[in-house]
């Protein structure tokens, strides 16, 4: 079992940046990829991005490259999602993710773990 707790949101203006982290624990945390996910107020939960457990494998959502990036300590067992240029649309709750597949990250189907969720609030 894997254990993921989201910290790192809150409320920024339009143009601002946040950085997100994602703490896990539980089963071996290197050896997992992991990712995120949004969710925006009535809409359905989205791949944000996805990072295998070495880094050398990184996907993004084709609308978020640029200003979103993911990276990730796995000697601090921590996935990070540093956000640029924040616009109100990226306004979400923000979940960490976990799988034994990068690839299936970029799916909700694909996520074996999820964390509770982390609320970022992009104000206008």
């Amino acid at each position: 079992q894997v254990q993921l707790v989201e910290s790192g949101g809150g409320l920024v203006q339009a143009g601002g940046s946040l950085r997100l982290s994602c703490a896990a624990s539980g089963r071996t945390f290197s050896k997992l990829p992991m990712g995120w996910f949004r969710q925006a107020p009535g809409k359905e939960r989205d791949f944000v991005a996805a990072i295998s457990w070495s880094g050398g494998n990184i996907y993004y959502a084709d609308s978020l490259k640029g200003r979103f990036t993911i990276s990730r300590d796995n000697a601090k067992n921590t996935v990070y999602l540093q956000m640029n240029s924040l616009k109100p649309e990226d306004t979400a709750v923000y979940y960490c993710t976990a799988a034994t597949n990068v690839v299936a990250l970029r799916t909700r189907s694909g996520v074996l773990y999820w964390g509770q969720g982390t609320q970022v609030t992009v104000s206008s």
